[in-house]
């Protein structure tokens, strides 16, 4: 059945409209996105085929990659680049709520919270740095790098001039481990080290090294890995 077909207030626009947009189930909200549906199915069934994929869990749909994303029947480009600025623009949203919470970050756990939306099902290891000021409330954040699989480079002198442009006080640095394997290897201890060291130079603390995973992290501060005794 076609979707002009159906009882006015179903229609996921119309019920938006007369309904508020919490009203709606994520199969309608794609929907909207969606616009239309394409060979002989309507759109809201185009919307359940899509979430079927990703086995009706926004999270993986926002991480599927573009070309799987393309391999949906239904789909065109402009649809699916339409999806993903959706989904990206309700990920930057949770970061802006994290990042406007006024508690001083205080522990590897509060850090762990803080990326897990921003490194939770990336295929390869990426590198943050949150800056701190005085009191330890987050003043910014910047992807410093991004790498392969199993590493990602950590430039020491990038890190440090950019803490000296935000004026921060301290330094944690973040980075995920998409084998799901959260303890550091004997580079990432090394790196730490360097940066540890070059930072202290001009006043400013690294507070920690925090390796998130899915479902774990590992915190360089609380297993004292690295320091120099």
């Amino acid at each position: 059945m076609r979707i002009k077909e159906w009882v006015k207030e179903e229609r996921p626009r119309e019920k938006m409209l007369s309904m508020g947009e919490r009203a709606l189930s994520n199969a309608e909200l794609l929907a909207i996105l969606i616009g239309s549906g394409t060979g002989g199915k309507n759109v809201m069934e185009v919307a359940q085929e899509l979430l079927a994929r990703a086995e009706g869990r926004l999270v993986l749909l926002s991480g599927m990659p573009m070309e799987r994303l393309l391999g949906q029947k239904g789909l065109g480009r402009v649809r699916a680049v339409t999806i993903k600025a959706a989904l990206e623009l309700g990920r930057r949203s949770f970061e802006e709520l994290a990042c406007l919470d006024k508690r001083a970050i205080t522990s590897p756990e509060l850090v762990f919270r803080l990326m897990l939306p921003t490194l939770k099902n990336l295929d390869h290891e990426e590198c943050w740095v949150l800056f701190l000021n005085r009191a330890n409330y987050l003043i910014g954040k910047e992807l410093i790098s991004s790498g392969s699989l199993e590493s990602t480079p950590l430039d020491p002198q990038k890190i440090l001039r950019r803490g000296i442009e935000t004026q921060c006080k301290h330094i944690i640095l973040v980075h995920n481990h998409p084998s799901g394997q959260p303890r550091p290897g004997e580079a990432d201890i090394r790196q730490t080290e360097r940066l540890r060291k070059a930072l202290s130079l001009m006043g400013i603390t690294l507070m920690d090294h925090v390796v998130v995973t899915e479902d774990s992290f590992y915190s360089f501060a609380e297993e004292r890995v690295g320091r120099s005794r």
